[in-house]
């Protein structure tokens, strides 16, 4: 069975988001090295996305992001005590 473009499309992102992931843990190391707490930097990085998002799909646009985000964070999704099962 062939992979739907549904499917090809999902694997895509997939493997976009973690390229993703490593070049913000990349620059995350580097502010870590250069002495820059981690609560600064994760200020800078949340900043940047809320900018980005309202640049790319409007303030309603973030602001339904930010409530996927809550309800995420919620659920332990970002937790990293979670255990997947």
């Amino acid at each position: 069975m062939e992979p739907s473009l549904n499917d090809i499309d999902d694997m895509i992102v997939h493997e976009k988001m973690q390229a993703a992931l490593e070049y913000q843990n990349e620059a995350w190391a580097d502010g870590m090295a250069d002495g820059i707490e981690p609560e600064i930097i994760a200020d800078a990085a949340i900043a940047h996305a809320i900018r980005e998002t309202i640049r790319i799909k409007g303030e309603q646009g973030a602001e339904a992001l930010l409530e996927s985000l809550r309800e995420r964070m919620l659920a332990g999704e970002f937790s990293m005590s979670r255990t997947l099962q």
